[in-house]
């Protein structure tokens, strides 16, 4: 895995089942556009509103339609459905497995350390750490990171605490060059691909991952344009995430001809004043 890679939306219809043609279509719209990677089961897929079969339904489809990698999402709070989900993962055809800290319940470092060890021992497939203490509220510690790096069978994190210090912690903490670190948050994408980030797992990817692809290849060549390009999406990064979410996020989707779907419950469709806020957002960046 390196590059970018959308944390995949999933398309469901009316009734809130998985539309298994849009999800295809959107495997292609986003493979078209430049994508290195896809990661379908994130965050930004509405995982957590996801059955354990459904998800390995999504992954399934995915891996069926995709010509490029394919890092699933398989993390859950207990560690016998994450055995189970990567497994699930492993049977659909996925290339990695990306798991997110256990949540719910508060865990001491060690307990992380421990619960990851019992993951990458078990799983087929190599394990990409992933920390998000905005929706977990449950942190890796750039120290635990750099002691699980040392698992064979742990090649790399996805890293979305959004903050350039931390990710710069982490990397010190890491002493090995193969280990693979992504950056979670395209408002400090290049910053990151500056300091040595292999590349982005990013919801801005599912809008614009043209733009994502072009930052990426940029940042080597003209690392002050990268920045530049970079910046001028901050606002509608911030808007498909901080401030609108998922529904914001399928929304800017659907204006660009992404076949995002539905929204599943309990998510609502964004409001009126959600959408002119959006609008706005693309119409000043002028995408197609």
């Amino acid at each position: 895995m390196q590059g970018i890679g959308p944390p995949l939306a999933t398309p469901f219809d009316a009734s809130g089942a998985i539309d298994e043609a849009k999800l295809r279509e959107l495997v292609d719209w986003v493979e078209s556009r430049g994508v290195d990677f896809i990661v379908p089961c994130g965050s930004n897929s509405e995982a957590e509103l996801m059955t354990t079969d459904e998800r390995s339904s999504v992954i399934e489809i995915v891996a069926d339609t995709a010509e490029v990698p394919v890092l699933a999402g398989t993390g859950h709070p207990g560690l016998q459905e994450t055995l189970e989900s990567v497994d699930n993962a492993a049977d659909a055809g996925a290339d990695g497995v990306l798991v997110v800290t256990p949540f719910y319940y508060h865990h001491e470092q060690s307990a992380l350390e421990q619960y990851f060890t019992t993951v990458a021992d078990e799983s087929p497939l190599p394990v990409y750490l992933y920390s998000v203490p905005a929706f977990t509220g449950v942190r890796l510690l750039p120290e635990t990171v750099g002691s699980l790096s040392t698992h064979p069978n742990i090649v790399g994190m996805k890293d979305s605490h959004a903050d350039i210090g931390e990710f710069i912690r982490t990397q010190q903490a890491v002493d090995d060059p193969a280990f693979r670190m992504f950056i979670g948050s395209a408002n400090v994408l290049s910053q990151a691909l500056e300091l040595g980030a292999d590349g982005g797992i990013l919801a801005l990817a599912n809008v614009v991952p043209e733009v994502c692809s072009k930052i990426y290849r940029r940042h080597e060549v003209h690392p002050e344009r990268a920045r530049r390009l970079n910046s001028e999406y901050v606002p509608l990064n911030t808007a498909i995430t901080a401030q609108f979410g998922v529904p914001g996020l399928k929304y800017a989707m659907g204006a660009r001809g992404a076949p995002a779907g539905h929204v599943r419950s309990p998510h609502l469709p964004p409001d009126a004043a959600a959408k002119t806020a959006l609008d706005e957002i693309l119409e000043s960046l002028d995408v197609d």
